[in-house]
């Protein structure tokens, strides 16, 4: 009888170990920045979430997750930066340019996961998209620029002058500008730039272009996204159309956007945070880059604008919103 109950107590631990041995570990922690809240950052932080969990890694199995929001402050993300370094977590992921340089800038040996970066070279985050040997890594949300300026000739064949209102203190936007002003001309167009350093910023930016441009466009440029509807409120004004690269920007009054989906970049992001809570080294592991790409059109908008879209254009949007 002490035989079989000893047998069967070890039988057990047995079990238990292989149950453990297939399970997170306990007591892991995730500490999430973001230089401001709006749907496509929402959208990634959420993605985040939900890659974890559905690993495995979960509040009531010992997850400690936090999340901050630099309400467009570099301060504040300098703040919660050296905040999050103080907590020790296992991982940090810092979503968007300014957060993920004020991460880098903070700490050397906490494993950090940038997301929703457009350049993250030009950021100095990592010198190069290969393994970085350090502790960064992390996931782009780059765009081919060539295919935006054919989303823009395809949604205003007789356009000539661009406009894009950014702010110049975003590493992001400075190189798409920068891009753009070589690219534009290729196509027999200009670019016509206003800047906005802060979201209250973004109604006069582009009221500043109106009749100086055929066509507004936006990247990915946090404090444009933040206000885009001080920005739809002029374009629908002046009848100047509005091109975006985030999707999630049409349902709010762009005509078109081609770019990623923000909630599978969060999945994407939350699968690698998974290999290194799971042991991998974050400088093993190259930054990544989405390559799906998501045509949202908004014929609504485009009736409120001025442009008339054509049938083979709307059949090709992945999701139409009106």
């Amino acid at each position: 009888m002490k035989f079989y109950k000893s047998a069967k107590l070890v039988c057990g631990a047995m079990a238990a170990a292989g149950v453990l041995a297939h399970a997170p570990a306990t007591a892991q922690s995730v500490a999430v920045t973001s230089i401001v809240e709006h749907p496509a950052l929402d959208a990634l932080k959420d993605g985040v979430l939900e890659a974890l969990n559905k690993a495995g890694y979960t509040e009531p199995k010992g997850l400690k997750w936090q999340f901050q929001t630099a309400q467009g402050n570099t301060a504040i993300a300098a703040q919660i930066a050296r905040k999050f370094v103080g907590d020790q977590p296992d991982v940090i992921v810092a979503i968007a340019t300014p957060s993920a340089q004020a991460v880098v800038a903070a700490t050397k040996t906490i494993p950090v996961v940038y997301s929703a970066v457009t350049d993250p070279i030009a950021a100095q985050l990592v010198a190069t998209m290969d393994p970085s040997g350090t502790n960064v890594t992390g996931v782009s949300d780059s765009l081919a620029l060539e295919k935006q300026v054919e989303l823009i000739k395809k949604v205003v064949p007789d356009a000539k002058r661009v406009g894009m209102v950014y702010n110049p203190g975003e590493a992001n936007s400075v190189v798409v500008v920068k891009q753009m002003r070589d690219l534009l001309p290729k196509s027999g167009l200009s670019l016509v730039e206003a800047t906005a350093a802060r979201t209250v910023d973004v109604g006069a930016a582009a009221r500043s272009l109106v009749g100086k441009v055929d066509v507004i466009y936006t990247n990915t440029d946090n404090n444009v996204v933040s206000a885009y509807e001080a920005l739809v409120k002029v374009g629908n004004d002046a009848k100047i159309p509005l091109i975006a690269s985030d999707t999630d920007s049409v349902a709010r009054g762009a005509i078109a956007a081609l770019g990623v989906n923000y909630h599978d970049l969060g999945l994407q992001t939350g699968n690698m945070v998974i290999k290194i809570l799971k042991g991998a080294a974050p400088g093993s592991l190259a930054s990544q880059t989405s390559s799906k790409l998501e045509l949202h059109v908004n014929p609504g908008a485009a009736r409120k604008q001025g442009i008339t879209l054509t049938d083979a254009f709307l059949k090709s949007a992945s999701k139409v919103v009106d």
